[in-house]
């Protein structure tokens, strides 16, 4: 039997145990038998808490730990110390291929790692926590989705304000009609708190912490010696590896309305970037890397949640939406958040869902149900992703996981459609006063064809160039 089904058969086996189970472990003791046997690729920095998160009070054991850096100061050494007995690596493959009993993993590496570890992972029938945005780009998303309906497994996205109970009263107003029929939606953020916008470093191999397998880390990115300082963070501002501001904080704030209003697949985006000029006033131009700020407008069709188009604008770089007719001045606009714009009120909202408020005639009428995560991390986002992988495929724990892949391919997708309006933009030919930017239009998308209609060039974002043996 495998051990997967011997799991999901513990209720049926403890039934005929002769020993009850609190002789044999005590008080809240699980057998083992009921315990879920992860893994955590990358153990440092949120990698750390996904891991701790995930094994809970002993509802899963930890049995091995992955990271290109095995004496990592940012987390690594603290997760080593935390599950002493289980196995670590440097190469995740290594982990997968020799580690027969694990059920799962948590995967939470640099953005460009993720479709390349979780598709090996789940290739060989292991259940995947996988940390947001779910993949670098739409063909790994498309991907992973469909490998995990073909292999059944469960799956979740680490977007843990998902699983923020308050985000039920968000959606129980929109579904209300309580601000009535929704046209726009504000989404913003303060990120990028990394360096962005700039020259991309100049490599230095002599400055590679010997800790680190570097080669391992740029995993399916371009061959390069080591670049100093993009690890463990600043790799977020970079193209290469990572997917901006927009992707770092946009699967949280993004997910509050696209979730109550039952989103799915943007129709159009287009974008505006901030610009640095040099001390001859010329526009630096550095197209490998993020920009300083920029904003996307996409539009959605309407849903029968809402029988409008839904017109989205995404703000970062610390710009903040102005205040629509329907919220008072004295509102406050946070550093990052969200408003929803109806024809008779108004929503708001922090980021991971936090503190909810609904407006009409530009007063308070409702307060949400105020959260903490303090008793259970993260709203239980990982420890509920362990339940449902005991539970298996299907199952009503399963489907009741707030960011599987059904669910967050089309959520990451509208993330990474942003940056591909923002990679177009920064395209350009010709010189001087002859210089043409010819990627700056509006962009035509078709979700069931995955590729953008009216500008072939924008499609090259949709996929990436792997290094030889890298691919997904």
């Amino acid at each position: 039997m495998q051990r997967r089904k011997f799991i999901r058969n513990s209720t049926f086996a403890s039934s005929i145990l002769i020993v009850p189970r609190h002789v044999l472990g005590g008080k809240n003791f699980i057998a083992p038998s009921d315990q879920l046997n992860i893994a955590g690729i990358g153990v440092g920095g949120k990698g750390g808490s996904d891991l701790a998160n995930a094994r809970g009070q002993g509802q899963a054991r930890v049995s091995a730990m992955c990271d290109v850096d095995s004496q990592g100061k940012h987390g690594v050494l603290r997760s080593r110390k935390q599950f002493p007995k289980a196995n670590f690596y440097t190469d995740f493959r290594e982990l997968l291929d020799k580690e027969k009993d694990i059920d799962a993993v948590t995967i939470s590496t640099p953005d460009h790692t993720h479709g390349v570890i979780a598709s090996y992972a789940m290739q060989r029938g292991k259940h995947v926590y996988v940390q947001k945005p779910l993949t670098h780009n739409i063909k790994e998303a498309r991907w992973l989705q469909k490998l995990a309906q073909k292999e059944k497994l469960v799956t979740q996205m680490g977007n843990q304000g998902a699983s923020n109970p308050s985000q039920l009263e968000v959606q129980k107003w929109v579904r209300n009609k309580e601000i009535g029929t929704i046209s726009a939606v504000y989404v913003w953020t303060n990120r990028p708190i990394w360096p962005q916008g700039g020259k991309m470093p100049k490599a230095n191999k002599k400055l590679k912490p010997t800790s680190l397998d570097w080669d391992l880390w740029l995993g399916p990115a371009a061959q390069t010696n080591y670049i100093h300082n993009l690890h463990p963070f600043n790799w977020r501002g970079w193209w290469e590896y990572g997917t901006g501001a927009l992707g770092d904080m946009g699967c949280h704030i993004i997910d509050i309305p696209f979730k109550a209003l039952a989103l799915k697949y943007p129709t159009d985006v287009e974008c505006s970037v901030g610009t640095i000029y040099d001390a001859k006033r010329n526009v630096n131009y550095f197209p490998e890397g993020c920009p300083p700020s920029s904003t996307v407008t996409l539009h959605f069709d309407p849903t029968p949640t809402n029988k409008q188009r839904i017109k989205m604008v995404w703000t970062d770089g610390g710009i903040r939406p102005s205040h629509p007719d329907l919220l008072t001045p004295e509102v406050e606009i946070e550093s990052n958040g969200i408003i929803m714009v109806g024809d008779r009120g108004v929503i708001t909202s922090g980021v991971y869902g936090l503190d909810p408020k609904l407006y009409k005639q530009g007063e308070l009428i409702r307060l949400g149900n105020k959260t903490s995560d303090s008793e259970i991390p993260e709203f239980g986002h990982q420890y509920k992703w362990v339940a449902a992988c005991k539970s298996g495929f299907n199952s009503k724990e399963h489907k009741g996981l707030t960011s599987s892949f059904d669910y967050s391919v089309p959520l990451t997708e509208t993330v990474l459609m942003g940056n591909i309006a923002i990679r177009s933009y920064m395209l350009r030919s010709g010189s001087g006063k002859n210089m043409d930017y010819y990627g700056r239009k509006k962009l035509l998308w078709n979700g069931e064809q995955m590729r953008i209609t009216n500008f072939e060039k924008a499609n090259q974002f949709v996929s990436r160039n792997y290094r030889e043996g890298w691919s997904i």
